[in-house]
Formats: C-alpha cells, structure tokens, sequence
C-alpha cells in the first residue's frame, strides 16, 4: 500500500504545491562559488642572488647608437628653435628700444621748454637788472646789414678776434 500512496502523490494535482513550499528556499544573500575557488596555489620563494646576467655584447653598441641618435634629435630641435626664441627676444630689445627712444623724446622736449623759459628776454632782463647791467653801448653793439651778405658778419667777427 505504500508504493500505491506514492504512486497517487506523483499524479494529485493539489499536492504538488505544498510540496514545493517543503523545500528549502536559498538564502537570497549568500553569493555563489567563485570558480576554481576550491583549487591552492602554493607560492615557492625564488632566491636569484647569486644568478649572473650574461653579458651582452650588443648592448654597447645600442647605448652608445641610441645616444648619438638623441644629440641628433637634440640638435635638430635646438636649430630649429634658436631663430624663434632669437626672434622673440629681438622683439623685446625693439620694443625695450621704443620704450627708451620716447622717454629721450619726452626729456627733450622738457629739456627745450626749460631753455626756452631760461633764455626768454623777460629772464634775461630779470638777470641784468640783478647784476646792475645798464644798457650796452654804441660801441658793444653790432648790427648785421642784411644786404650785405656774410662778408659783412666774417669781416666783424674776425676784428673781434684779433682784439
């Protein structure tokens, strides 16, 4: 009879779900086996201290070829460079030049209003009349014919000289 019982159990519809609620439901936090999780890698120390490297007759060569190959480079890059930066700091000496030619402009000008101011006939009468200077003789004048030409002007200036 209990192999009847069993029998009926497989094909009785209404038993089947109770039957799915008995069995046990994962833990929906648990993470699932990582692969090859159960296999052990044992690590052996390796002691290379008294390994030599054999020397390599080529790598000489290659030093000194991958040097020179640099200062080519180096080269190449230092001429090709040297007229830009050259031309940039020409530019600062032009500019710097600019700079130094309007302030001796600016100087200049103060410079001929000073002279003007110094050498206007209102100074210069203020100069004579504090040095007691009266007005000039006939003598101590000269007046210049403007018709005359330079012979004129030559002529006094050399009397004056002999003096």
């Amino acid at each position: 009879m209990a192999t009847q019982a069993a029998t009926l159990r497989k094909f009785d519809g209404a038993s089947s779900e109770p039957r799915r609620a008995e069995t046990a439901r994962p833990n929906s936090y648990l993470l699932r086996a990582l692969p090859n999780e159960d296999i052990f890698f044992h690590v052996k120390r390796v002691d290379n201290s008294r390994v030599v490297r054999e020397p390599d007759p080529r790598a000489k060569v290659e030093c000194w070829s991958s040097i020179g190959a640099i200062c080519a480079v180096a080269a190449v890059l230092i001429t090709s460079l040297a007229p830009g930066v050259a031309g940039i700091t020409e530019g600062y000496q032009i500019q710097a030049l600019k700079q130094e030619n309007q302030r001796l402009l600016d100087e200049r000008r103060g410079l001929e209003v000073q002279e003007a101011r110094l050498r206007g006939s209102q100074r210069l009468h203020q100069l004579a009349k504090g040095q007691n200077m009266g007005s000039p003789k006939p003598d101590q004048m000269v007046r210049l014919n403007p018709g005359a030409g330079d012979a004129t002007v030559a002529s006094l200036a050399s009397q004056k000289n002999n003096k």
